[in-house]
This record gives structure tokens, sequence and C-alpha cells, in this order.
């Protein structure tokens, strides 16, 4: 599969300029800020499973269900970005999956300015 094939779901906690950007460059991104107002977290986990999408998500809480589940996860991204770095998100997110390509699907990736951490699913 090439990398335009990876799918993507942002939680309500992404920063919707990640969403944006990835679109630009062609990616299948669902957000759902667009659909929903509420959402609860194994929910979303198990919604970005079935369709066989990488979970995008600035909610630690989130995150760790995820990295919890990785078994059944498609894979996930959790993006730990302080105001002073936000500028920098949405291309750090962009390079991770033009890098990184279907890796993502196997993994659980933890990005922080500078640093970008990937535990692989077993």
């Amino acid at each position: 599969m090439n990398n335009a094939a990876l799918r993507f779901l942002a939680d309500e906690s992404c920063d919707f300029g990640v969403v944006k950007a990835l679109r630009a460059e062609g990616y299948d991104v669902l957000a759902l800020t667009e659909i929903t107002t509420r959402s609860v977290d194994s929910d979303v986990i198990a919604q970005a499973s079935q369709e066989k999408r990488v979970l995008l998500t600035e909610d630690k809480d989130c995150g760790q269900l995820v990295f919890a589940s990785q078994a059944d996860s498609a894979g996930g991204i959790l993006m730990r970005y302080p105001g002073n770095a936000r500028k920098s998100l949405q291309d750090a997110v962009v390079k991770l999956v033009h890098e990184q390509g279907d890796e993502i699907r196997t993994a659980f990736v933890v990005m922080q300015p500078g640093h970008i951490r990937m535990s692989r699913n077993k």
C-alpha cells in the first residue's frame, strides 16, 4: 500500500490544522468535530479500528487507551505539543506520515517537539 492509502480518524482533541494539512496532502481524514459534538474514547478507538484508520489525538487519556489496546488498533498518533511549539505541529505530523508511511499502521506514536517515539504492535 502506498502512503496515500493511509486513513486517519481525528478525535475531538486533534488540532484541526492537522486535519487540513493531511487532507491537503491527499490523505483521507475523518474529523469527529465535523460529525459529532461529544464522543466516548472507547467508541472512538473502536471506530478507528473497525474502519482501519490511524487515530490522531492530543488527549493523553485516549492515547493511553489506544496504547493499551494496540492489538486491536490500526495505529495511533498522540501529539503532545505545548503552546509555544504549536506552530510546528502540522508540518511535524505531515513529515512523520511521509517518512514512516505504512509503519504507522502497526505502531503507537508519541510526538513531542523534536522527538518521536514509536512502539510497535505485537
